[in-house]
């Protein structure tokens, strides 16, 4: 068998914070989830709130004061996932609190966790960038979320605001002070308005291996309707990861589009590439994936250790996107591309990359990177997802599965996210 095979709305005026117990007027979302209210006594309402998704915030006043609650967490660099408690900041009045329901595992999860990528990481660390789940409570001056709103947090959950790339909607490229506020092992208190109290939360940013979050709402996106929740919520960093680059860098309808790599970043970029128009062919080691990568949709497949079908395979690729994120030969992905190619890393291998000058020179080549994407851009994604009815395959999996997760992501026995139902915390 030849490797190279052909598969045939306005804001609305000021008001207190309100939870899920007073719904707030104004403004049509784009789905909502209805609450089930449990009473509370006087006593109940000053304690300290401890919030579980099963009490979908019971408790009057929820999130007007710090609230604690459920997580996973890496205690130390490099150890194992375990159950820990932390707490979220009070609601201030521009921010959202939100009752997590998903939370997909990355593969920068493991990366940061153990210490793979830089040392000296904040611990406790609570991992997790692709956050899905329902709006709780509104602090009094937020003017796009209510309620019951289905939503997701990708990697960012602040930064400086005011810099170029922050007011042009680039907010992962901030160039403020300390860059974009990350949504887990990050400092809070890089801008005035992101502050926390350290004797409170530490002021340290945890991410979605937890049952809620409190964000600013212009870090906050709409998840369409028509998506499933579990499956959409990836969508938050491998979706615009994948989406961003093919954008931004120009996919036409036309295009030979080469997807090297079939895993979680892959399989989105095969999904957005043939949604796009584009004629798609999986670029990957051995030809395990050959019939996975026809089922999401690929036209060819190519197997990268097959010498002869490389060789004629060159000079044929009008983008290559690649998501590998373990050493590879780039410059043989540079070969496949004709001239005024552009191959775009989205994986990040662990060592340098040496390229040779003269394979860009002589073909006008673009090697070029990308980095998530920004707020709005990330919006622009999940609509487009809502549009063509993508989300990503995913495996469900218990919180006290992660550590068993993490080392199957690590020997990509994983089709193709691993989604966390924090109902399980």
């Amino acid at each position: 068998m030849s490797a190279l095979d052909t598969t045939s709305a306005a804001p609305s005026p000021p008001r207190s914070p309100t939870s899920a117990l007073e719904a707030p007027t104004g403004g049509t979302p784009t789905k909502k989830v209805d609450f089930d209210v449990a009473s509370a006594t006087e006593a109940e309402a000053s304690a300290p709130v401890h919030f579980t998704p099963t009490a979908n915030i019971a408790t009057p006043g929820a999130f007007a004061q710090p609230t604690s609650c459920k997580c996973m967490a890496a205690l130390t660099e490099g150890g194992r996932l375990e159950p820990f408690t932390i707490t979220r900041r009070a609601l201030k009045p521009t921010d959202v609190a939100i009752q997590i329901k998903y939370a997909g595992v990355c593969h920068s999860d493991i990366h940061q966790a153990r210490g793979e990528w830089s040392k000296g990481g904040v611990f406790p660390m609570v991992t997790g960038h692709e956050v899905g789940g329902v709006v709780v409570a509104v602090g009094d001056a937020v003017t796009k979320f209510s309620v019951g709103d289905v939503v997701g947090i990708g990697c960012m959950v602040d930064s400086c605001r005011s810099c170029k790339y922050c007011v042009r909607g680039d907010e992962q490229y901030c160039k403020g002070k300390g860059g974009a506020v990350f949504t887990y092992g990050d400092s809070t208190n890089k801008y005035e308005h992101s502050a926390e109290d350290e004797e409170v939360t530490n002021a340290v940013t945890y991410g979605g291996y937890s049952e809620s979050v409190v964000v600013h709402e212009g870090f906050v996106c709409t998840i369409p309707s028509n998506l499933d929740l579990a499956a959409a919520t990836p969508l938050l960093c491998a979706g615009v990861t994948t989406y961003s680059p093919l954008i931004h860098y120009g996919l036409r309808p036309h295009h030979k589009l080469a997807v090297v790599g079939l895993g979680g970043l892959g399989h989105m970029g095969v999904k957005f590439g043939v949604a796009m128009g584009a004629e798609v062919t999986v670029v990957s080691r051995g030809t395990g994936k050959m019939e996975d990568s026809k089922r999401l949709g690929a036209h060819h497949f190519l197997d990268s250790t097959d010498k002869e079908a490389m060789a004629v395979a060159a000079d044929t690729f009008d983008f290559v996107l690649d998501t590998v994120a373990a050493n590879h030969d780039v410059g043989a992905l540079l070969d496949l591309l004709t001239v005024d190619g552009k191959c775009v890393m989205v994986g990040i291998p662990p060592d340098a990359v040496p390229i040779s000058a003269f394979k860009l020179i002589m073909g006008r080549k673009i090697l070029a990177g990308s980095l998530i994407g920004g707020v709005r851009e990330t919006q622009e994604m999940l609509d487009f997802c809502g549009r063509h009815d993508i989300t990503c395959d995913i495996e469900t999996i218990r919180a006290d599965e992660v550590n068993e997760a993490w080392e199957r992501a690590i020997a990509s026995d994983v089709k193709y996210r691993f989604v966390i139902d924090t109902a399980t915390l």
